[in-house]
């Protein structure tokens, strides 16, 4: 595994300090940080979150999707249960890149949904690859986790490579008028377990 555990430090922020831990992928040359709270080692079931980057989401508040929210919510829990890890991959667009995410974005502009645009410009619909968590997982220590998520496919992608997910929680927020093609996209095509009207952001 090309994976490299680099280094940690401090990171306050509007809900708490957290730790941050850096590792490098020598293969891909893309960098991915680890967030945690409190003592994340041993035996009882880790609080986590395997969230990917969305600089549109994360960093310039689009509401085209629900990923900003998302993370910020999910700091929020960590933050409120005083335990918990958050996994920041660097696998923009669903693995496509950031480039290749503007080109999709301009095709949904003309009516494709994300799937269909992924599929217009050659890629797959979901071109993650979540084997990269194993090492960071042994780095931390982690044995079991509790994930926040309502994609199936990160559950079965951690119990494939060994790591035992005791709970799945929803992980809904961020819905608006903007995104509500996404999302029925990401229920209808891509299998995630969505409500309708539900949301769990933040008070």
């Amino acid at each position: 595994m090309s994976i490299r555990y680099i280094e940690s430090c401090r990171l306050p922020t509007p809900w708490g300090t957290f730790d941050m831990h850096g590792f490098e992928d020598t293969t891909s040359q893309k960098e991915h940080v680890v967030l945690t709270m409190g003592d994340v080692r041993g035996d009882e079931p880790v609080l986590a979150r395997i969230h990917s980057e969305c600089l549109t989401g994360d960093g310039l508040f689009s509401l085209r999707c629900d990923c900003g929210a998302q993370l910020q919510a999910a700091m929020y829990k960590v933050a409120q249960a005083g335990r918990g890890a958050i996994f920041y991959l660097r696998q923009e667009g669903r693995g496509i890149g950031l480039l290749n995410k503007i080109r999709a974005y301009h095709l949904q502009d003309c009516g494709a949904d994300t799937v269909e645009a992924n599929e217009a410009l050659g890629f797959g619909a979901d071109m993650r690859d979540y084997t990269i968590l194993k090492p960071m997982i042994e780095h931390l220590a982690i044995e079991k986790i509790r994930l926040m998520t309502n994609n199936p496919r990160k559950v079965k992608a951690l119990q494939d490579i060994g790591i035992p997910v005791v709970e799945r929680l929803a992980h809904q927020t961020g819905r608006n008028p903007h995104n509500a093609k996404y999302l029925e996209t990401k229920k209808g095509k891509l299998g995630h377990l969505l409500e309708d009207g539900a949301d769990d952001s933040p008070q």
